[in-house]
């Protein structure tokens, strides 16, 4: 089993200003791990830095300072191809994340080919309707030969977790995969992720704006504001007893029915009084620099 430990990970844009450049920090110092069975959820409003970490970690985009280490249940770090095959990524568009020219069955054949899962034609095949039973998308014989545009939205999605679980990832990355679905499948499709995680003990990264869904699916939350983690723990501890002005603004913007009609900004905090140079840590139960990951004695 494979866990990613990332330290003080920071990256940095260029951002064309007229005839000058300037630099915009988008993540700014963020420690976290990620273990086999359990799921950390990493949430904040848009822009964040929530999708660009996703990119850190899936090496779309190289970080300007700090480091990414996926370890082995030994110590030894993963690198190379061996890298791309351990950690994978579903996308939050499954209407866009898949090639409409190609049959499902292609969609997870190429990762098996590519990192050389299976040995031949037969192999693969077999290896692809099994993939499809796994994320229940059945019958599988039929679901293979279908094109992305004869999907669903949620099976699309499913689509999508059975091609990066193809390589044998040990990491997944999901970046928001319920957001653009319909409300009455996006349970259908957590608990999907709930059982493969348990399953196959996957080490899991949740990406969501959505409090309600992170409470619902993680094991630990980070609250991401300006690129830097504002608050962090135990998913009930953060969202029942949150601490910092941040995590709270965000609980207050959340949907609920009980407090319809009632009034909310008289008690909201002040946005441009928030400050990010701290965190509060729930395992500690106490505040600590931003940028700083302790572990409780």
């Amino acid at each position: 089993m494979s866990s990613v430990k990332v330290t003080d990970l920071t990256k940095d844009y260029l951002i064309r200003d007229g005839l000058r450049r300037r630099r915009m920090r988008a993540v700014n110092k963020v420690s976290f791990e990620l273990t086999p069975g359990r799921t950390v959820a990493l949430v904040g409003e848009s822009g964040s830095g929530k999708s660009t970490i996703a990119k850190l970690l899936t090496r779309l985009e190289r970080p300007t300072s700090g480091t990414i280490d996926v370890l082995t249940d030994d110590g030894a770090r993963v690198a190379g191809s061996a890298y791309r095959r351990e950690v994978q990524m579903v996308f939050q568009d499954p209407f866009a994340s898949l090639n409409p020219f190609h049959s499902v069955a292609h969609h997870i054949a190429r990762p098996l080919r590519l990192h050389k899962r299976t040995q031949d034609a037969a192999s693969t095949r077999s290896e692809v309707l099994a993939m499809l039973e796994r994320v229940n998308l059945t019958p599988a014989e039929e679901m293979a030969e279908r094109r992305p545009h004869e999907l669903s939205g949620g099976q699309r999605q499913r689509v999508a977790i059975a091609r990066a679980l193809a390589p044998g990832a040990q990491v997944l990355i999901a970046d928001e995969p319920v957001s653009m679905l319909d409300v009455s499948i996006r349970l259908g499709v957590l608990n999907l992720l709930g059982r493969l995680q348990r399953e196959s003990r996957l080490a899991v990264l949740y990406i969501t704006h959505d409090l309600a869904t992170a409470r619902h699916f993680s094991d630990d939350i980070l609250v991401l504001h300006h690129g830097r983690v504002v608050e962090r723990g135990p998913a009930d501890a953060v969202i029942l007893d949150p601490h910092h002005d941040y995590t709270k603004l965000l609980a207050l913007s959340a949907p609920d029915p009980n407090r319809l009609g009632g009034v909310v900004r008289s008690t909201a905090p002040d946005r441009d009084a928030i400050d990010d140079s701290v965190c509060y840590d729930h395992h500690l139960g106490d505040w600590v620099p931003s940028g700083t990951q302790e572990v409780a004695a």
